[in-house]
């Protein structure tokens, strides 16, 4: 799922809690790429939901700062931004406490600005209580929560030294309040620890954390989580930076004094809703209704076709014409309009689909005794038309409607096999290499005596 179709369920109330974890991509800007970033799924994913939601809230717990997510929403407040991130000559450098939004988004960003070390102790001392406080104060009615996985213990990239529980409490602390919610990816480069940490996540996302089994089943990957082979992060030794001096005290409480002076949740006014998604407007989705439509169309249009064929030939015209293929105006006309005659796929010549068979037409046929009616697919000029018989060997009536899609097979309780229909013998006065030749000649028929002795 993508996240404009995680935020499309979530918009319509088809979900609760819709997951991309090939999504989160907040460094991508308007205008440039940025940060392995180059399209900013999150706020397209976001402004789907404003179509419906009065507010949302955005959380970051990548390693970085979600900048890009930031900035497009900097001077509303019908977004709020909460960033949980490592700040001080790391990429990409912003994501200070002063940084709160401008106009009427201002106090609407908010940004916890980190050290290295941080453990899940400390980590969940600071963002429980500021979670819960922007719950309290802007009430929500839809949570986008970016997972960033560089935040984990033993990242190549990242400098925390957060488990997956710790990571994974951030799910569960959001599940909690029943809110709409959206999870999505990131960062994430120790791979088999980005994937221990998602798995667990979607079955916190379930509900069902405390029923998997930590010991990962066997599968073709199996060596990658070696040696424990057990689905779990495991802390370090790092040093914990955020400690030294009360700091990581002091952001949180700069933070909730920021929230403090918020007034309460801004109301939204009455205003058109787009009938277009966001992933209509940029051209992502296509209209499935017209395709809907114009398959209607050839089916009903088949359908009408299927059934003049069948219709009984119980008018005969009187009026024979010869319609000969090497005439312009038979090419150029085909078949007299409102006749039952069909034009031939090999030949271009229109034959009346149910004449009666003449064998003195046919160069190569024996009398058989019976005059066998031509099948309408067959083309009797050249000797290839083939005669239908029912079960017994009578003849089909000439006025007998076509039959399409019938199988003369039945159950014979005898023998208790199925048992095909028979047909009586038929003769091929030619080889199968005829037809080749034939078409070779776009299907003028020659005369016997220029015919080499091998095509008979």
């Amino acid at each position: 799922m993508t996240t404009l179709g995680a935020a499309e369920r979530i918009a319509s109330g088809a979900a609760d809690i819709a997951i991309n974890w090939a999504g989160g991509l907040h460094h991508a800007k308007k205008r440039e790429a940025s940060g392995f970033c180059y399209i900013n799924d999150i706020v397209l994913g976001i402004l789907e939901l404003l179509r419906t939601h009065p507010r949302v809230l955005y959380i970051d717990i990548d390693c970085h700062h979600g900048d890009g997510v930031e900035e497009a929403f900097y001077t509303t407040d019908r977004v709020m931004t909460c960033s949980f991130h490592k700040f001080g000559e790391y990429f990409p450098g912003t994501g200070t406490q002063e940084d709160k939004g401008r106009g009427k988004g201002k106090g609407y960003s908010v940004n916890i600005p980190l050290k290295d070390g941080i453990t899940d102790e400390a980590f969940i001392s600071v963002f429980d209580p500021i979670i819960a406080k922007i719950l309290e104060v802007y009430r929500p009615t839809a949570v986008v929560l970016q997972c960033g996985a560089d935040s984990l213990a033993g990242d190549r990239l990242g400098c925390f030294n957060i488990t997956m529980e710790g990571h994974a409490h951030c799910v569960q602390f959001l599940r909690k309040y029943d809110i709409p919610l959206i999870l999505l990816g990131g960062g994430g480069y120790t791979v088999k620890n980005v994937v221990r940490v998602w798995a667990y996540e979607t079955a916190c996302a379930l509900g069902i954390e405390n029923d998997i089994d930590p010991n990962l089943p066997w599968n073709q990957y199996f060596e990658w989580f070696g040696p424990r082979y057990r689905l779990e992060v495991v802390s370090n030794n790092m040093e914990d930076l955020n400690v030294v001096d009360g700091l990581l005290d002091k952001v949180r409480t700069t933070a909730l004094q920021q929230l403090q002076e918020l007034t309460g949740a801004p109301s939204v006014g009455m205003h058109d809703v787009p009938r277009q998604s966001i992933g209509e407007h940029l051209g992502f989705r296509y209209d499935q209704t017209e395709r809907r439509d114009n398959l209607d169309i050839k089916l009903a249009q088949h359908a009408r076709y299927v059934y003049d064929l069948q219709e009984s030939d119980t008018d005969t015209s009187d009026d024979d014409k010869s319609w000969d293929s090497d005439s312009d105006e038979s090419r150029a006309q085909g078949c007299p309009k409102n006749s039952k005659k069909r034009m031939s796929i090999l030949t271009g010549q229109c034959i009346d689909p149910t004449p009666v068979y003449d064998p003195a037409q046919a160069p190569g046929y024996e009398q058989q005794g019976t005059v066998p009616h031509i099948h309408p697919y067959g083309y009797g000029g050249y000797g290839y038309g083939f005669a239908e018989f029912d079960m017994h060997g009578a003849m089909y009536a000439q006025n007998a409607k076509r039959r399409f899609f019938y199988s003369g097979a039945r159950w014979d309780e005898t023998v208790e096999q199925i048992v095909a229909k028979r047909y009586g013998a038929l003769p091929l006065p030619r080889s199968v290499g005829v037809v080749g030749r034939m078409m070779e000649r776009g299907g003028r028929q020659v005369a016997d005596d220029d015919m080499e002795e091998d095509e008979w």
